[in-house]
């Protein structure tokens, strides 16, 4: 009986060391077909084209179901840029036997159309977003001199109509700690203050988003295109990050690489990343 209960504390207190244990998918739910990698690699050919794939993550813990990012369903950005295997976001998580009222928190990597325009579909879920981030898309962005491509007046108000319900969470600053075994961090600067997170599972996984675009990226430490020209050192600089905290670039996960549903088990739009 001494042996049984000493086995199961230290069963207890090695579970606690390693963390929640999360599973981790991938869903694409549409395509952009034909585009500019010099978009999303900086020195890229600039005839090469690439059909990549539009995704959002799932992170399902004990008592949590967390998107990072949730997608879009505006007809007019799905026109601007001719997507193709559209699929609503609430109805794409579905397809891993999700229902959209169960989705407990979404945390937004960055403001762009598709990666928050579908926080209308997840009513019960608070939204994460860097307070810095939050701040200038709803404030100086749109003053002269500020940067607003990409982004849809709809969701800023989304954000704030969110925040007004006491349903907006601010994540402030790098390396930061959202839930147990999830931390965000900053200085990709794909937008002015974009983020990616560290899923502190074993082994660990870093999902970018569009911090890092593509496998490509990593494999050459080729930035991306980022908030300004100046920045790109500081995202060469997250990317080698990125591969430190994960400890291998292959589990680093890109933004918008169709490799990703190549690389991991999965169908047709849903990959494991960790089961």
């Amino acid at each position: 009986m001494v042996s049984y209960i000493l086995t199961l504390l230290i069963t207890l207190v090695l579970a606690a060391f390693r963390g929640p244990d999360y599973k981790i998918e991938a869903v694409r739910y549409g395509v952009i077909p034909q585009f500019p990698v010099a978009a999303l690699v900086v020195g890229a050919p600039q005839e090469e084209k690439l059909d990549i794939p539009l995704v959002f993550w799932i992170i399902r813990g004990d008592d949590r179901n967390i998107l990072f990012d949730c997608g879009f369903y505006r007809e007019t950005w799905k026109e601007m840029f001719h997507v193709t295997e559209y699929i609503r976001p609430d109805e794409a998580v579905q397809l891993v036997g999700l229902h959209p009222a169960e989705v407990t928190d979404i945390i937004l990597s960055h403001a762009h159309w598709d990666h928050m325009g579908g926080m209308d579909l997840f009513p019960n879920a608070a939204i994460w977003i860097q307070k810095a981030e939050f701040e200038y898309y709803v404030g100086d962005a749109w003053q002269k001199g500020g940067q607003h491509g990409g982004m849809d007046p709809e969701d800023l108000v989304t954000l704030v109509r969110r925040n007004a319900g006491g349903k907006l969470r601010f994540i402030d600053g790098d390396d930061v700690e959202v839930f147990p075994g999830i931390r965000a961090y900053t200085g990709g600067r794909h937008t002015f203050a974009s983020q990616y997170l560290l899923v502190e599972t074993d082994p660990p996984y870093v999902l970018a988003s569009d911090n890092c675009y593509l496998y490509r990226n990593l494999k050459t430490t080729s930035p991306i295109p980022t908030f300004t020209p100046e920045d790109g050192p500081a995202n060469v600089a997250a990317l080698k990050r990125m591969i430190s905290l994960a400890g291998a670039p292959e589990r680093v996960i890109p933004g918008h690489d169709p490799l990703l549903f190549e690389k991991f088990p999965g169908k047709d739009r849903v990959v494991v990343i960790r089961q």
